[in-house]
């Protein structure tokens, strides 16, 4: 994640140029061209930044305690058959804590404190960040050697999360759902209160700095970081929205807090994922209305795929003998439960998972062929820059010799999000075939694809 900041910077280029030339890479050239603090490692953390990060969480805890919020029980534990009771009210939160970003934003502008805040501490954020993520792994894990046999607390071990290899059993997750009792606030369950939250709700903090930050340097807003900031928002809202369907996803069911999740909740999500508004806010790309709209109809394509997917599985869980079922074909389980082989479900058995990432694509597209690199004002080869280029604090911004080399940066979360969907693919048919045994590969037989039909 550092390197991802360094790399690709506003000081030098992304990449910075000294990596385009690794025969005559040295430490010393390239610390010249990133943000590289001026006292060194000490730089990479400051106590006021940790100050207001937990200031930050401490917020969403307190509008977590005062706000409404809809109540429900999650899934029976495996050892008790007790369910967990849980609170959600991740929208309202985001809601308010946007609602009073909005009203700085029209007093002050693009200069609002917090906008600033983010940008000029953006390194420190992130490292603050890191640290937290391990101290809260640290103490999860700890935490659940006091797991007692026979779950009279209703705390019980992840399945596979206790083999007994402890970098393993840290990166998984040992304890299944660890929840703490705060004063005032309460019972708080960690791992759906981090994988809700501070992350998704801190992603549309970053790409709204990110464009004040581009508002401030070129005294405008280009529609491509705008859109991309729109869609992102859009996916966190509807998330938090609908909060609950949290509780049918394997991160919950099965799956410990280790590791893994807290760093993915808390600094992969927030950071990695904004890093396209990061890029357009020193690069502005102008998509134009046929671009806009093409970016668009990919994204509203995924979401449909997603969207109508996930309803039929839901609506056929809930009631499958409701007439829009009528033509419809299942397995039926030795569970008593029936899949369903037709719809969606007929296409791939994991069809939803191509709606997700196909909606997540135009997270990406709007940088464009990525690359620049920034020329010294008056330079030579400033004045002979291609036209076209920004203009960056007297600097120039050109694409140059980084045309194309900005796209591993870019272009990163939509491969790493596939590989994503695509890992957890496999652990949950290895999960699916612990459930319903000789049914799941009958099952698999008749839905034979994966993820994409023909493909995958």
């Amino acid at each position: 994640m550092n390197a991802w900041y360094f790399f690709c910077n506003d000081v030098s280029g992304c990449p910075a140029p000294a990596l385009l030339e690794p025969r005559t890479l040295t430490w010393a050239k390239l610390k010249t061209q990133i943000p590289w603090p001026q006292n060194g490692v000490a730089g990479f953390f400051s106590w006021k930044v940790t100050g207001w990060l937990f200031a930050y969480y401490a917020l969403s805890m307190v509008l977590y305690r005062i706000l409404p919020g809809h109540e429900v029980y999650g899934s029976k534990l495996r050892e008790s058959g007790k369910p967990l009771k849980y609170k959600f009210n991740a929208f309202g939160t985001t809601l308010v804590e946007l609602a009073a970003c909005a009203v700085g934003t029209y007093f002050y502008g693009a200069e609002f404190p917090v906008w600033t805040f983010i940008t000029d501490n953006y390194l420190q954020l992130l490292n603050t960040s890191i640290v937290l993520a391990f101290a809260i792994a640290t103490w999860v894990y700890i935490r659940s050697f006091s797991v007692k046999p026979g779950n009279p607390e209703l705390r019980e071990l992840a399945r596979g999360g206790h083999t007994g290899n402890f970098i393993y059993d840290f990166y998984i997750g040992r304890e299944l759902n660890p929840r703490v009792t705060l004063p005032w606030i309460g019972e708080v369950d960690v791992k759906c209160w981090l994988e809700m939250r501070v992350g998704l709700t801190g992603w549309i903090l970053l790409d709204l700095a990110f464009i004040a930050k581009q508002y401030r340097t070129y005294g405008f807003v280009s529609d491509s970081i705008v859109f991309l900031t729109a869609v992102q928002s859009y996916y966190v809202l509807e998330g938090q929205y609908s909060e609950s369907g949290v509780l049918g996803m394997m991160d919950i069911i099965t799956d410990g807090l280790g590791y893994m999740l807290v760093f993915g909740d808390i600094v992969w999500v927030p950071f990695l994922y904004s890093n396209q508004c990061r890029y357009l806010s020193v690069h502005p790309v102008h998509l134009g209305p046929a671009n806009l709209a093409a970016v668009a109809a990919v994204f509203v394509t995924g979401v449909y795929i997603f969207r109508a997917a996930n309803s039929e599985k839901y609506a056929f869980r809930t009631n499958p003998d409701q007439p829009r079922f009528r033509d419809a074909t299942y397995l039926q389980t030795r569970r008593g439960t029936r899949l369903l082989t037709s719809g969606w479900w007929g296409m791939a058995r994991h069809i939803n998972y191509f709606g997700d990432w196909l909606q997540s694509t135009p997270f990406t597209m709007p940088t464009g062929i990525a690359g620049y690199v920034i020329l010294p004002a008056g330079s030579a080869l400033a004045s002979a820059a291609v036209n076209g280029a920004t203009m960056l604090d007297g600097r120039e911004v050109v694409q140059g010799a980084a045309r194309g080399w900005g796209m591993i940066f870019t272009y990163f979360y939509s491969l790493y999000f596939g590989f994503l969907l695509v890992h957890r693919e496999g652990r949950d048919d290895v999960a699916c075939s612990e459930k319903y045994g000789e049914d799941w590969e009958k099952y698999k037989k008749i839905v034979k694809w994966r993820i994409l039909p023909g493909v995958y």
